[in-house]
């Protein structure tokens, strides 16, 4: 059975090199066969081997136009390309073990989410890794598009999924992470360890800042008196599996 695999990519916020390298991870990272499709506003420099489609339309205030809210578009009814069960990353994760359970996990069950790291114990999922079933939660998508006042008065759209989705299962701890919450030493050792990586994780999440890349190379970019507390060594292991 062909696996799906999808992202999501618009604006300038990534470039085609986080497609390509998110397919090349998960070339080595399953046994299946498996794909990925890429929705997205321009398919240029993508592998030859990504299945580019336009992004669905999403109509949303110009000043979260660009935002994570846009990721609300793929809970269309029907989505061009896929049917089914498809598990959705988003650009700025590393792979780092063998993804084919997420597509195991739970069967029944029409959405499964990482169960978001700060906010446990009180229904919260995190949408940086999720399967789902296609068409299954269509109302998420006719809520944006016809209540979209109500909507955007959520925080986010995975708070809005959280608060609103009729089913939900959560991974099991420990499959995905966050590189900052979970693998980061704390300040002041984040200026003198390395990021270690525990043997059982599959997915790290690499929220915000820095970006996989950056994190690799030993870079925050952030504001200077920021960089008192920000900082991060140059880390082996996501030059090992990032590429």
């Amino acid at each position: 059975m062909l696996q799906t695999v999808i992202c999501a990519k618009w604006g300038t916020r990534y470039s085609p090199l986080y497609v390509n390298t998110l397919w090349s991870m998960i070339k080595r990272s399953t046994a299946r066969p498996t794909r990925l499709v890429c929705y997205t506003d321009d398919p240029s420099g993508l592998d030859g081997q990504i299945t580019a489609l336009a992004m669905p339309e999403l109509k949303l205030p110009e000043r979260i136009g660009n935002l994570p809210w846009r990721k609300l578009a793929l809970w269309k009814p029907d989505l061009e390309g896929v049917s089914g069960d498809v598990l959705f990353m988003d650009l700025d994760t590393v792979i780092t073990g063998s993804i084919d359970p997420f597509f195991d996990f739970s069967p029944q069950t029409t959405f499964c989410v990482i169960e978001n790291w700060t906010q446990l114990g009180i229904g919260m999922g995190n949408t940086s890794v999720y399967r789902f079933k296609v068409g299954a939660h269509s109302y998420l998508y006719d809520m944006t598009v016809n209540d979209p006042d109500t909507v955007l008065r959520y925080r986010n759209e995975q708070t809005f999924i959280s608060a609103v989705v009729t089913q939900k299962a959560f991974w099991p701890e420990g499959w995905c992470v966050n590189f900052k919450h979970h693998l980061l030493p704390r300040w002041p050792m984040n200026f003198f360890r390395v990021a270690a990586l525990p043997a059982d994780v599959r997915i790290v999440c690499f929220t915000g800042k820095p970006d996989p890349d950056e994190a690799r190379d030993g870079r925050w970019p952030a504001p200077a008196l920021r960089k008192i507390y920000k900082s991060v060594r140059p880390t082996p292991w996501i030059a090992e599996h990032w590429r």
